[in-house]
């Protein structure tokens, strides 16, 4: 990373509630590290965290600083010195979150000599918090900017469905203002979703092509291998719909789909992304069936291991019928996407880890070469998002030899340069937070439009009592292949094989 053209913020104190955490010590303390080790902190920034167990003092916390250094970011301990230059940074509050006395002994170690106070608070807390501590926040002070700056960071999920969505926030900004509320989505901060924008407002190449004329269907895919893990107490309540769809999936469709904004500001391209989200096609509720699908992971083998099925994991339902697959299918009602499907599909216990966006583009039309290729397969534009973040555009070329033989060529350009070290996403937004730039944070009615999107489906899913199982290891799914009807070709083979875009879906 070259961070001397890179802005550095002012100095801020970072304040992180549920700093004793599973986030904080899994991303949010790795990136800040990270972060001061690149210079992307200024100098005379604080770190404080928030903690509620009484026996924790200023040791403890830089103790449990180091250990989380130690298990994820190793290298930022490169020296004596290097640890040294992050635990002068740590301090800390101990108290209640409801306590109005936590937020009193906050505020003093807030105080700067020259009365100027920038502060970042993250919320690593459950989301039923939230309203609670901007409350009490607000109450004493905190959230008062005759100082300096204060911007608040919150977690998904913004709500539960759209009414609580809406009540969230309402109640936020009884407190603080709409552009105070960093609503952070870590899936905008990856370098291959950001390149989205670059690649299609960078270029003139693509862009001509990038609507219905030329464009077939879309498919944004995240497949993982990896189980609900720790997180089954929250998957219980969302599921794959809630979880990835109506968060980072539809967000990425967003920054496909959305005309160019005026500027980079935040509200401009924000206000490009609601445009596609009002644009979307209500699902209509007697049909939900023919635009989702869900299923559940049953026992299986992924990468050589045998794994449980869903309702074995530990904290899960015996009998539950969350989803940990879905696919859903969507329209945007405009000039340029009119009827042009988005294909979405997330799941859980997949053969590997893939996460790509695929562009494909209608056949010519009409063949030439039909003496060679009975059938011409459609030219596919795919981001990767990974593993090994990068483009490949698949195109029709000619064997090398005297005959017209065709054969599908793949032109893959990987985002990596030799050398370069990629910030992770965390690091991306949080250095966006401190700095004042929102264009990669929700904001209230991208989370409200995006809730009405998913709205109809939630409401078919909870009325239906049971649930299609793949197997793990699996994409043991054929249901998922009548949602390409009114599309050409089929899913993408996600497999091992296939990670690098040589589809052959004709």
């Amino acid at each position: 990373m070259n961070s001397t053209s890179v802005p550095q913020p002012e100095p801020c104190n970072i304040v992180i509630f549920g700093a004793s955490g599973d986030l904080t010590k899994r991303k949010l303390l790795p990136a800040l590290a990270r972060m001061h080790h690149w210079n992307l902190i200024a100098p005379n920034s604080r770190i404080t965290g928030i903690v509620r167990n009484h026996e924790w003092d200023i040791d403890h916390w830089r103790s449990y600083v180091h250990d989380a250094l130690q298990q994820f970011r190793p290298d930022c301990l490169s020296d004596t010195a290097a640890w040294q230059s992050i635990s002068d940074m740590l301090a800390l509050t101990v108290g209640d979150l409801s306590d109005a006395q936590t937020y009193t002994r906050l505020q003093e170690t807030l105080i700067s000599a020259d009365g100027k106070t920038n502060v970042l608070f993250y919320l690593a807390i459950p989301p039923e918090w939230y309203e609670r501590v901007a409350s009490n926040l607000n109450a004493a002070g905190l959230l008062n900017e005759s100082s300096g700056f204060r911007r608040i960071v919150i977690e998904k999920p913004f709500g539960s469905d759209l009414a609580s969505a809406r009540e969230l926030n309402r109640t936020l900004r009884e407190h603080m203002k709409e552009r105070q509320i960093y609503r952070i989505d870590h899936y905008l901060g990856k370098e291959g979703v950001q390149n989205l924008m670059v690649f299609r407002f960078a270029n003139t190449v693509f862009e001509p092509l990038w609507n219905r004329n030329y464009i077939d269907h879309v498919q944004i895919s995240v497949s993982e291998s990896l189980g609900v893990e720790y997180r089954a107490g929250y998957y219980e309540k969302a599921g794959a719909l809630i979880d990835m769809i109506q968060s980072h999936l539809i967000q990425v469709m967003t920054l496909v789909a959305m005309e160019s904004p005026v500027s980079l500001d935040g509200d401009a391209v924000r206000d490009e992304k609601v445009k596609v989200l009002k644009a979307v096609r209500p699902i209509p509720a007697d049909r939900v069936s023919e635009f989702a699908v869900r299923a559940q992971y049953a026992g299986g083998t992924v990468e050589g291991k045998r794994i449980p099925a869903y309702r074995d994991e530990p904290g899960v339902d015996p009998d539950s019928t969350i989803e940990t697959f879905a696919a859903i299918k969507l329209y945007i009602d405009n000039w340029r996407w009119q009827d042009v499907p988005f294909l979405l599909r997330t799941g859980k216990r997949l053969p590997n880890r893939v996460s790509e966006i695929a562009i494909r583009f209608k056949r010519p039309p009409m063949n030439l070469f039909s003496e060679s290729s009975s059938q011409l397969p459609q030219n596919e534009l795919i981001f990767r998002l990974h593993p090994d973040e990068g483009m490949v555009y698949l195109l029709n070329a000619k064997l090398p030899g005297l005959n017209d033989q065709l054969r599908e060529l793949a032109l893959d350009a990987p985002y990596a340069v030799a050398g370069a070290d990629s910030p992770e996403a965390y690091e991306t937004l949080l250095h966006d937070a401190l700095l004042g730039q929102n264009a990669l944070f929700s904001r209230a009615d991208e989370v409200e439009e995006s809730w009405r999107i998913v709205t109809p489906v939630m409401d078919a899913w909870k009325q239906k009592q049971s649930i299609r199982f793949y197997e793990a290891g699996s994409w043991d799914i054929p249901e998922i292949e009548t949602m390409m009807q009114g599309c050409v070709g089929c899913w993408r083979d996600l497999s091992e094989h296939h990670q690098h875009g040589y589809s052959k879906s004709t």
